[in-house]
Parts: structure tokens; sequence; C-alpha cells
């Protein structure tokens, strides 16, 4: 979702009743007080429970070929608006947990079970709620930011999660890094324990673009620079790279999507990041988010803006880097709907993709290199249409071993999903 300072956007989040950047006291207002006792933590309820696809619908939602194993609602967590997730896995045990970002902090529900799924609890906002809020992991911690004023990056030991008394429970942050105010996204390389955070401020010492955070003791980050040259990051991927260019193997590859262009730097030495280039493309609206197939040879990029401003069907712009010098446009997806697409992810030959109001839709790429992508599954969290507005699933994470998915509508809170046998 794009960042408050673009007005057109925060004109259509007003229209469709999102909450707005500065939503003020997280104690305060908005269905954030439970009775003026405290912070409201939510119900915890469950509000729709397993539902097989069954001539194209799991309860009320159209879908193809998955499963709704349970879904809970923005009251269940006591908000006004989702946005990010992402996933934990307690190795030890093998439990998994959603960690759920809201407008007025991050919520976290152990999905194990998804017949006795148990909220456990909520980190709120580190200053006030926000409509953008990021999270992501490094091995037992979560990392969030937000366009929050003053928030920073919190950081949580996911391993509190495991014995829970009475949830859920009001949760405290293990760390705060505030080398930065405001981000709208955060980025996590795993293979080398490194944070980034893009989009803060647009007057900061790396203009908005990216800062680079050694994480490897979590609570305990440390800022180590960053990179600004290509401008305001609204949101990036980080690699270790191996892929068919060797003439970078081994390096760390920034990819980010930098508002009107690709921008690519080798960010290997943290003193010295270095330039690659950029890559543009036709009918520019918002360059958002984009991501790297597992073979690290094709990017697959969604434009926020260009099913509004040019009227294209949901559009996936497909780039073979094989040359990272030398970037190319491979091929165009174009989708069913007019929905507007949002964050995509890839596992193995299938791209799951954030689509608004279209839900979570699931492409086959194991063909791409024939320039062939087809859908062959979605989830629709947002029955009401299909039209290229800001409401329904913000995101989506493929990436539990048992094959489960969480969503997170804008509007409807938590969905588990998984495929259907």
């Amino acid at each position: 979702m794009l960042r408050p300072t673009l007005l057109t956007l925060l004109a259509a989040f007003l229209i469709f009743g999102c909450s707005s950047d500065d939503g003020g006291d997280p104690n305060s207002g908005n269905g954030d007080m439970n009775n003026g006792d405290g912070p409201n933590l939510g119900t915890g309820l469950v509000t729709t429970s397993s539902s097989p696809c069954q001539g194209g619908t799991a309860s009320i939602y159209p879908c193809n070929g998955y499963d709704l194993l349970f879904q809970m609602d923005l009251n269940a967590f006591g908000a006004s608006a989702a946005n990010d997730i992402w996933g934990w896995t307690d190795t030890p045990n093998n439990r998994e947990y959603a960690v759920i970002g809201l407008d007025n902090g991050t919520a976290f529900v152990d999905i194990t079970d998804t017949e006795n799924p148990v909220y456990l609890g909520k980190l709120l906002t580190a200053t006030v709620a926000s409509t953008w809020r990021d999270v992501k992991v490094y091995g037992n911690h979560a990392f969030i930011v937000a366009e929050a004023t003053n928030h920073g990056m919190q950081v949580f030991d996911l391993t509190k999660l495991r014995n829970v008394e009475n949830p859920p429970q009001q949760f405290t942050a293990d760390a705060r890094y505030e080398g930065i105010g405001n981000a709208h996204n955060i980025v996590i390389n795993e293979e080398i324990g490194f944070a980034y955070p893009v989009g803060t401020a647009r007057n900061d010492a790396f203009n908005g673009g990216v800062h680079f955070i050694d994480i490897q003791n979590p609570t305990s980050p440390n800022g180590v620079g960053g990179y600004g040259t290509n401008g305001y990051t609204h949101d990036a991927q980080v690699i270790t790279y191996n892929g068919p260019d060797a003439d970078y193997t081994g390096r760390e590859i920034f990819i980010g999507a930098n508002e009107n262009q690709i921008a690519i730097a080798d960010i290997t030495d943290k003193d010295n990041p270095v330039e690659i280039g950029t890559l543009m493309y036709g009918n520019i609206g918002y360059t958002h988010q984009g991501w790297f197939t597992e073979d690290q040879r094709y990017f697959i990029l969604g434009d926020e803006l260009d099913e509004t401003d040019f009227g294209f069907n949901s559009r996936t712009l497909v780039f073979d880097l094989t040359d990272l010098d030398n970037p190319t446009l491979h091929t165009t997806y174009l989708g069913p709907t007019g929905a507007i697409d949002h964050n995509g992810y890839v596992l193995g030959d299938e791209f799951f993709l954030a689509n608004y109001t279209a839900g979570m839709r699931v492409l086959d790429i194991s063909d791409i290199e024939n320039e062939t992508i087809t859908e062959i599954a979605f989830f629709d969290t947002y029955p009401s249409n299909d039209t290229a507005r800001f409401n329904g699933v913000w995101s989506v994470y493929p990436f539990f071993e048992s094959g489960k998915i969480i969503i997170n509508d804008t509007d409807s809170g938590l969905f588990v999903v998984q495929k259907s046998n």
C-alpha cells in the first residue's frame, strides 16, 4: 500500500473507510479502548470456522482449490484495520504462528490446531496507530516497523508465545531501534542476519532509501549505514545471490521497488554499496513490490496503480535478470479481474498474489521461461466485488511447511486456508 505522502491514495483510503496514518493515541478512540479500562485486546473469537471449497464457495467466500480453515475478524484483535502478515514456526515443537499487522499493533495467533486456534495476545504500536505496519521474522524474533511517527523498529522475542497464561496478553517489546522514525516496510536477509527498513523519511541520511541494521544479536540491533542513491524505496528484497549471473555469485543483492523504477545494488560492503543499475517499464503507475523466483533468474513485480491509472486487469510484470547489469522485461501477465495487485511471494513453481478485492490468487509459474503463467487457484476474502479499490487482501504468507496459507484482509482480518484435497 502506498505511503500516506501520496495524497491521491490517502483520499482513496478515506473514501473507502480505512484509518489514516495519524490514528492518535493507541489507547484512545476507534475501538482501541476496552470500556475505558485499558487497551482493547479483542475478543479472540473465531468468526468463521472450517468450510471446504465446494461448488465455488467456502462459507460465503468465492474459491477455487483452497478450503477455509478458519477466519478471525478485526474485532477478535481489537483493531480497526489490518495490513501486513508473516509467519513463524517454532521448530523445537513444530508449532505455527501467524504474526498479524494491525493499525494499532501486532497480534499473534497459534494456528497449529486450526480447529482450536489460540489468539495469544498483542504488541501495541510503539507510538500511534497507522494504516501501514510491516513485520518480518529472523530466527525467533519479529521485527516491526510502521508509518507511525517516531515508531522505530520494535523487536519481539517470539519464544514468549510458547507459554502464555490466560490469553490474550498485552505483550511488550524486547528492544526498540530508534535510528529510524517511521518506515513503510522492512526486509530481512535471514542468511546473514541483517534487517533493511525502507520507506523512511525522505529527508533522512539515505533519502528514504534503505537502512542497514545488523540484527545478529536481535535485541541489540546496530545500524551500520544505508543506501539512497536511487531515492525513496517503497519495498524491496535482499538476497545472497546464487543466480545465473556468475559475476555476482555470493554477493548480497538489493532490489528495490522505488516508486517509478526498479533499483538494483550490491550492498555486500555496507560501507560502500554499489549501484548495479535501474530499470523502468511502460505504463508505470507505482512500482510497488516484487519477488525473485527461486532460481533467481526472474523478478516478478507488481505495480500498484497501473490498474487505476491505465485500466489494466491485474498486471504482473516479469523481468529476466540473467544478466543483472542488463535486465529485460520478459513477459507480462494480466489477471482475470480489474483488482489491484499488492504483495506477492514465490514458493516453488507457484506465485501467491495478494490481489486486494480479488483475494489471494495462485499462479503457476512452472513454465515462466516460455512466458506461460496460468492462474490455478484462488480464495477471495472480499466477495462484494473485484473492482480496483483498496479493500481486501493486503498480504499473504505461503511458507509454512504444513501448507497452511495465512491471509490478512484489511477489512476482515485473518484467514487461514489450505489447498483442497
